[in-house]
């Protein structure tokens, strides 16, 4: 038998409460004492702070706002906007930049696939940039 205070283990003893427990016991408390420090401390080193959501939707209802009718009408038009300026482009720059921004690709890998210089992308893409924003500007 061990004796264990339950001051240590409960925050409102406001005294030294003593109790005699199995060895069995004092073992089990004292290996999750150990794995939760060792977790608190994993989770400082990494800065790994887990949701505390109970699957009842409210973190996901304060983590994804539904947006407003107003909101989407001015995204879909934004988006066109987007398209008829990129559609106003020359096709190697639409192209370009279609791959780089939509898909992903860097720009290297666009040079290796049209089998032209990495300098020619990028300017490429800078050049079309420079006159998608001409174009929306006078939009």
């Amino acid at each position: 038998m061990k004796k264990m205070n339950l001051r240590d283990m409960y925050p409102f003893f406001r005294s030294d409460v003593w109790v005699d427990v199995d060895e069995e016991v004092a073992d089990e408390i004292r290996r999750f004492d150990l794995k939760e420090s060792a977790y608190r401390l994993r989770t400082y080193r990494h800065r790994a702070y887990y949701s505390l959501d109970r699957n009842d939707g409210v973190e996901q209802h304060v983590l994804f706002l539904s947006i407003s009718p107003e909101e989407v009408y001015e995204r879909k038009l934004s988006r066109q906007q987007l398209y008829e300026a990129m559609c106003q482009l020359p096709v190697k720059s639409a192209r370009r930049i279609y791959a780089h921004y939509f898909l992903g690709m860097s720009k290297v890998d666009i040079a290796r696939a049209e089998h032209v210089d990495e300098r020619a992308v990028r300017k490429s893409i800078q050049r079309g940039l420079k006159k998608m924003e001409y174009l929306l500007k006078n939009m």
